[in-house]
């Protein structure tokens, strides 16, 4: 039995590097040699919370995947193996990305190309063992190739990009539009990215860590808030003639982002979302009926990773500049982690799998 190195996920705050088994494609399955990962603030929330995603108490039902896991759905590599009747012309040597989201074969939400509501919700490096590991068996239909020109730390980037990207789609945001955005951790700071891309002018961004929101002007913010402040609504009307924002994107998802968000918006608006809110929220539905706001839920992304690819490679959306820190798997809890948890001054830690 060949080995290989991966980090793997047994409890709360216990996350392992060790030798597991090498992955073999069965049929309509790829094989790829791991190049760059990241750390995503799903993989934060199994480290301190978990198990949340991960099926600890029963099989994942398209994977039969259960217990100890190794994380890692953000990541890039090159295809070392092609099982039987795979899709998509791959060969060995494609310089790849994956969209790690599964599709149950069996959802009617497949036929619309909804395939990110399609049930039970599962993801590679939660519901399937993932990158954190020199291989990495995943299905063909996940599977993009990247061009030469783009590089293995943005192709790692690809999958919390199309995350924001789907996220102001959804929103509807139109050129000359004003955003507000809570929360400048990378999903955050990737909506900043992603808005100015579509061609908002005005971007607002609220954050309770200083150098979180230094990153965010950094990258093109054009106004930050601390979280902290009381009067934050106020402050939006005043950088928005008095109207407030044209979309909300919530990224903090917690009950102050939700109330100042909506709050922020100018009647009419739109809220989008996009963090995995860990507790419930109350709302006012009257006051959001007599503003007719819209507001609205996102999971993950649909039909866009060609696209996100293209803004990437391009220029258009820098994703490459969240990028804090590189490390080794061996340094993954100390220097991944850990660090995460503890330094605001960290966004985006990728992880090279080869060094």
């Amino acid at each position: 039995m060949s080995t290989m190195k991966a980090a793997r996920w047994y409890a709360e705050k216990d996350i392992r590097v060790e030798q597991t088994e090498v992955p073999t494609p069965k049929k309509g399955q790829i094989k790829i040699a791991v190049k760059y990962a990241g750390i995503c603030g799903s993989d934060l929330h199994e480290y301190v919370h978990g198990p949340q995603l991960i099926p600890v108490k029963e099989p994942y039902l398209l994977t039969g995947h259960q217990g100890t896991t190794t994380l890692g759905h953000e990541f890039s590599g090159i295809v070392e193996e092609v099982g039987e009747n795979a899709i998509g012309n791959f060969k060995k040597g494609d310089r790849v990305v994956v969209e790690p989201i599964y599709k149950n074969p069996e959802s009617p939400f497949l036929v619309s190309g909804e395939y990110n509501l399609s049930e039970p919700l599962g993801f590679v490096g939660l519901s399937s063992n993932g990158g954190f590991a020199d291989y990495v068996v995943v299905e063909d239909y996940m599977v993009h190739k990247i061009p030469d020109s783009m590089s293995f730390e943005q192709g790692a980037l690809v999958e919390p990009t199309a995350v924001a990207v789907y996220a102001v789609l959804q929103s509807g945001l139109k050129i000359g539009q004003t955003v507000l955005v809570s929360g400048a951790g990378p999903i955050g700071l990737l909506c900043v990215q992603a808005a100015i891309a579509a061609g908002a002018t005005t971007v607002i961004v609220t954050d309770v860590a200083e150098k979180r929101l230094e990153k965010a002007k950094e990258i093109g913010a054009t106004h930050t808030i601390n979280a902290t402040e009381k009067d934050i609504p106020e402050q939006v009307r005043k950088l928005t003639k008095n109207l407030g924002a044209d979309v909300y994107l919530d990224a903090a998802g917690v009950q102050a982002s939700y109330d100042t968000g909506l709050k922020s918006l100018r009647n009419g608006g739109t809220a989008v979302l996009v963090a995995l809110f860990g507790k419930p929220v109350t709302a006012d539905p009257l006051s959001q009926v007599l503003r007719e706001l819209t507001i609205k839920g996102v999971i993950a992304y649909r039909n866009i990773f060609p696209e996100v690819i293209a803004l990437i490679d391009s220029g258009r959306i820098p994703a490459e500049k969240l990028v804090t820190s590189k490390i080794k798997l061996d340094e993954i809890v100390d220097k991944g982690f850990e660090a995460l948890v503890n330094s605001p001054e960290q966004v985006k830690i990728l992880i090279d799998i080869e060094k």
